[in-house]
């Protein structure tokens, strides 16, 4: 439940693996009262994109410039930001008040309709929020509400801790379909805080020595259209894993999670909507002996659309195992890693995924499917 913590105050460093997730300006906390704290920060970027018209058609996020198409889109508008932060706390009481301005100089027209028809767009936007934590005992409750130029957002969360190898979660988040938050993220079924409302229940316990248990569900729903999804819907997703870990060299956990939701039937144009089903099973044993690292993986997917008869479509499968070896020299900045990757798959739906590792802090998750060399190249990174 470690994603559930509340986050840190204060100004503190971001560094990222890609070129657009960074500010680049100046930032400042000042402490005012020992419960008390005071931050501003101020940045002024170039962004990627595509412009039509003098307008920005699509924000490019890649931050990749391998061909004269890629490098055509460097920076060809800008974005500057402002805002701060007043936080107070004490005791077991903390409450916040965050607000942020930002603005373009180009208005940003992508494409609006159908699912995309409450989308950010225009040339300045503000977010404004309120959030909060409280101790009683056993039990916290954390929480933030937010407008911004459009609708608004709510997220609350009781977590109680039995005891202390028992542990309880509760949240619920509702985002507004129309909601604008340029850089908002948090807890949700989506990557964007918008169009969504839901409940999440989950439970955290460690029973026995070495062992781990930990399972959830999630209901939740979606006012607005969504990606390949032409009406309101919603759905669920259940989760279940066991951990076993009887030294620290050695780890194992196993992981179920099924999930349910709408999707248009292909072919349909958005007219027939069903249900899809999802299983998704994994295992990875993982044994660091010495200066070596050795990880397997193994997964196996499932899906399956119902038509509009009732009548399921065909199950697709997929699945992958993965080997990956490393080592790294005790006396010399150098490691070395070996991975190979069987795989298969009946199509996109069926698609499975392995990390591979990249630069120095760097990883990649690339999707595999059927469209792809049944066997992968086996790659060495030293």
């Amino acid at each position: 439940m470690s994603t559930s913590e509340y986050r840190t105050g204060g100004i503190r460093k971001h560094s990222s693996i890609d070129e657009y997730n960074y500010f680049r300006g100046a930032a400042t906390t000042i402490v005012v009262l020992p419960s008390l704290e005071f931050s501003a920060f101020y940045s002024h970027r170039s962004m990627d994109g595509v412009l039509k018209g003098g307008e920005i058609a699509s924000i490019y996020k890649t931050g990749l410039h391998r061909t004269q198409k890629e490098a055509d889109k460097i920076n060809v508008f800008a974005m500057q930001l402002m805002g701060g932060n007043v936080t107070y706390e004490k005791h077991a009481l903390k409450l916040g008040i965050t607000g942020i301005y930002y603005f373009f100089n180009r208005p940003y027209e992508s494409k609006l309709d159908k699912y995309a028809k409450y989308n950010l767009h225009g040339n300045n936007f503000y977010n404004l929020g309120i959030d909060y934590k409280y101790r009683l005992g056993r039990l916290t409750w954390i929480g933030e509400g937010a407008i911004g130029k459009q609708g608004y957002a709510l997220l609350n969360q009781l977590k109680y801790k039995l005891l202390t190898v028992y542990q309880l979660l509760l949240i619920h988040r509702y985002y507004g379909h129309d909601y604008w938050s340029f850089f908002g993220r948090s807890f949700g079924e989506s990557s964007t805080p918008q169009n969504e409302n839901g409940w999440y229940l989950a439970a955290e316990a460690t029973p026995f020595a070495h062992w781990r248990f930990f399972a959830s569900l999630d209901l939740f729903s979606f006012p607005w259209w969504k990606y390949r999804i032409s009406k309101p819907s919603q759905g669920v997703d259940v989760m279940f894993q066991v951990a076993y870990s009887p030294r620290r060299s050695l780890s194992m956990y196993l992981n179920y999670r099924y999930k349910q939701k709408e999707r248009d039937v292909s072919g349909t144009s958005g007219k027939i909507i069903s249900p899809i089903y999802h299983h998704k099973l994994r295992y990875r044993l993982t044994y660091t002996p010495a200066a070596f690292l050795l990880r397997t993986t193994i997964d196996y997917n499932h899906f399956r659309q119902q038509s509009e008869k009732g009548h399921p479509f065909k199950g697709k499968q997929g699945w992958q195992c993965t080997q990956s070896c490393a080592y790294t020299f005790p006396r010399f900045p150098l490691s070395a890693s070996l991975q190979g990757t069987y795989f298969h798959t009946d199509d996109y739906d069926s698609r499975i995924y392995a990390s591979e590792k990249g630069l120095l802090y760097a990883f990649y998750i690339p999707p595999f499917m059927a469209e792809f060399p049944a066997i992968p190249p086996i790659c060495a990174t030293i």
